[in-house]
């Protein structure tokens, strides 16, 4: 077995029986609050996505999530999200996407384009750039096919230590990133700061991405919210939640 928080899967890497439950229990219960916010809202439940954030956990542990039915993962760091990709989709054959949330360093932009589906946190044109290379560098060597997904990330108070691009260059990044071979504008992410209330960052939130959609009639995705705020987010129109540790617990110790 691997010690924990490894990111590989061996022949008898496997989620324990005690583990799957425990798993399932969450994930029902997170399921159950985010159906509850979207009907409050007066949503569908269907029309939010839940992304359930995997980064520091075991590649066995997105092997039992998948068996429960879960299709979309977060992860933030990389090398170690590429070696967890690489060894669930050799573990299982089930539909699965990993999505890129963390801030993404331009020297490991060509391994991001490698396993990535999509990357929700570009916020420079550099990036851009730097994404595109490796896109049309991992399709050189046959290690994918298609263009990849980017969502924006929005920086709502200005602090720039925080990620994201300011609000009064979305438009001109967001434009960058329609004109970039291999890319697709999908839409933008955003973090809430701690200062205010969520809802109050949820609602600026909403103003940007209505903006952004109206520029680009397709970037309709909206990823925010996570497990302290997603109600607000909900109910300012996300599409999709990154959830972590109300699903999957506490972080386990990293191995050297």
């Amino acid at each position: 077995m691997s010690e924990p928080g490894s990111d590989s899967v061996s022949e008898d890497d496997t989620a324990s029986a005690e583990r799957v439950a425990e798993l399932s229990d969450a994930l029902d219960a997170t399921r159950e609050r985010l159906a509850a916010a979207a009907r409050d809202a007066g949503r569908d439940p269907d029309d939010v996505e839940l992304l359930v954030v995997t980064k520091f956990h075991p590649a066995s542990d997105v092997v039992a999530l998948l068996e429960l039915g879960c299709r979309a993962f977060g992860e933030s760091r990389e090398p170690e999200a590429g070696r967890k990709a690489a060894a669930v989709r050799a573990r299982s054959e089930r539909p699965v996407r990993f999505d890129m949330i963390g801030t993404v360093q331009r020297r490991k932009a060509t391994s991001v384009a490698r396993w990535a589906d999509l990357v929700q946190s570009v916020d420079r044109e550099s990036i851009v750039d730097a994404l595109a290379r490796g896109v049309e560098q991992a399709r050189d060597d046959g290690d994918r096919e298609t263009d990849l997904d980017v969502l924006i990330q929005i920086n709502l108070d200005g602090d720039t230590g925080r990620g994201g691009v300011v609000v009064d260059d979305l438009e001109a990044l967001a434009d960058h990133v329609a004109e970039t071979d291999g890319l697709r504008l999908r839409g933008s992410m955003v973090i809430a700061p701690q200062t205010h209330t969520p809802g109050y960052w949820m609602e600026q939130a909403a103003a940007h991405h209505a903006r952004l959609t109206a520029a680009h009639p397709d970037a309709v995705e909206f990823s925010a919210g996570m497990s302290g705020d997603l109600e607000d987010a909900v109910r300012h129109g996300s599409t999709c939640v990154r959830v972590g540790t109300a699903i999957l617990g506490e972080r386990p110790l990293r191995s050297p």
